[in-house]
């Protein structure tokens, strides 16, 4: 089918509403990496340096209210719109950033991670979804992508503020290491309220995503939305071409509906996308940093700056990703990554069983990165964006994103086990082996969506 968008865009437009969705990708940024560096002055406040299970407990519990929230994000922005779901989560990530810098025990503090974890979830589905369906075909990838930049740009700056706050320019060592045990570490997470509370306010100035309003029985509003977008002749195609697609049911928005026919075999492809998103390993070298680096021969003293290293690249080929995906393509771009990143992990792994030391490691870890960081990691985002019909793309990214986050859990759980019994080269082989796996897969069964509009996509995957 040919694409209908010959339009012209209001790129200012949409980069505005793509830039305050994208905000909640930045909220989870920050917010995930943040405890990282309020660590080792919330253990020592708590007397926990001694409790590994407990240490474990704290950095994991984020992940279960991620689950929670990608488990009730589906439902609740199909019922109620993708944009009310982005307030909730801007609500939880206010009151959990504020409540955790509050907290006087162990278990108060668990409870508010898992309560952020909740709105991490929500904004991890809801954002890439949100811009997706407001994009263009001919630049919905690179749009989409701008979630991934700002959830790389929310690390980088979690990092950059725990370390000015953990590092004020003060008189006495000793008064700076009981400052941050006392009182460092809770600003680290009052931080995160302040980018919460901007979300929250430019949230209330989009518009409602056009197509969920089609669907939903709201054309008119939906055709202003589009009309701002690209124009009166674009707005009519849009709606026209979304009202051509199924009609919205009880019975084919159910659960059990994305596991039937034909959309099994695309929520299949989702969930494997998103799993080998986290199983291709790169998350690890961000949560054990100091393990990795450290097997290369790197003392403390150097460890910052080399994460420091990693968080810098990790932005920039992120651009790259922005760049070259509505370009070369989602299809390309992935298997170039995995298929870097199992060369990588072969030289990697093979540098680990010689004991190879210094800044040849230091090169394999960031060139790793540098793959990851254009391709798996914002691409992903942008195909289970797009790779679902209208009628049950919230649910059925809930269910991929679901996956993702069970697949991160298991992956930060089972590095330092694999770590042990495989050893560092061990365990980068067998992550270049999941790679390889995914090349094959991704060459096989995922489609390419480059600049086609979602109802085609939805027409030459499903075939309705």
């Amino acid at each position: 089918m040919k694409n209908t968008e010959n339009s012209e865009t209001n790129i200012y437009y949409l980069l505005s509403i793509s830039l305050i969705a994208a905000l909640g990708g930045f909220l989870f940024g920050y917010d995930w990496v943040v405890i990282g560096g309020a660590k080792p002055f919330y253990e020592t406040y708590f007397n926990i340096g001694d409790l590994p299970s407990l240490q474990g407990w704290v950095m994991g519990s984020a992940i279960l209210g991620c689950l929670i929230g990608v488990a009730i994000s589906g439902s609740l922005a199909d019922r109620f719109g993708r944009k009310p779901l982005m307030l909730l989560a801007a609500l939880i990530f206010i009151v959990a950033s504020i409540g955790t810098g509050f907290s006087h025990t162990i278990s108060v503090l668990i409870a508010y991670r898992i309560f952020g974890g909740v709105a991490i979830g929500i904004a991890s589905t809801v954002s890439p979804m949100y811009i997706s369906e407001i994009s263009p075909a001919k630049a919905r990838g690179k749009f989409v992508s701008i979630n991934q930049l700002t959830i790389v740009l929310g690390i980088l700056s979690a990092q950059i503020v725990n370390w000015l706050i953990a590092k004020p320019i003060i008189p006495s060592e000793d008064f700076l290491a009981s400052w941050n045990v006392q009182h460092g570490w809770r600003w680290m997470f009052w931080v995160c309220a302040i980018p919460a509370f901007l979300y929250f306010i430019f949230v209330f100035f989009i518009p409602e995503s056009p197509r969920w309003m089609t669907i939903n029985k709201k054309s008119e509003k939906a055709f202003k939305t589009f009309n701002r977008l690209g124009g009166a002749d674009y707005a009519r195609k849009q709606v026209k071409e979304i009202l051509s697609t199924p009609v919205k049911t009880e019975e084919n928005t159910s659960l059990k509906s994305l596991f039937r026919g034909k959309m099994a075999k695309i929520i299949l492809i989702g969930i494997i996308i998103a799993v080998l998103q986290q199983w291709s390993g790169i998350n690890v070298i961000f949560n054990y940093a100091q393990e990795i680096f450290s097997s290369a021969g790197y003392h403390v003293s150097d460890m910052l700056f080399n994460i420091v290293i990693t968080g810098v690249v990790n932005v920039i080929f992120t651009f790259v990703g922005i760049y070259t995906v509505d370009k070369l393509g989602r299809k390309t771009l992935m298997l170039f990554g995995t298929i870097g990143l199992t060369s990588i992990y072969a030289v990697l792994g093979l540098g680990y069983y010689l004991q190879v030391e210094g800044v040849l490691m230091l090169i394999l870890v960031v060139s790793a990165i540098a793959c990851y960081a254009m391709t798996l990691a914002p691409i992903t985002w942008v195909v289970i964006s797009e790779l679902f019909p209208n009628r049950v793309r919230a649910r059925a990214m809930a269910v991929s994103t679901f996956a993702l986050w069970t697949a991160c859990f298991v992956l930060t759980f089972t590095f330092p086990l694999l770590n042990k019994g495989l050893g560092s080269y061990g365990t980068f082989w067998l992550y270049g082996l999941i790679c390889l796996g995914g090349f094959i897969f991704i060459k096989k069964y995922l489609p390419e969506t480059k600049r086609k509009t979602l109802e085609e996509i939805e027409k030459e995957i499903v075939g309705e």
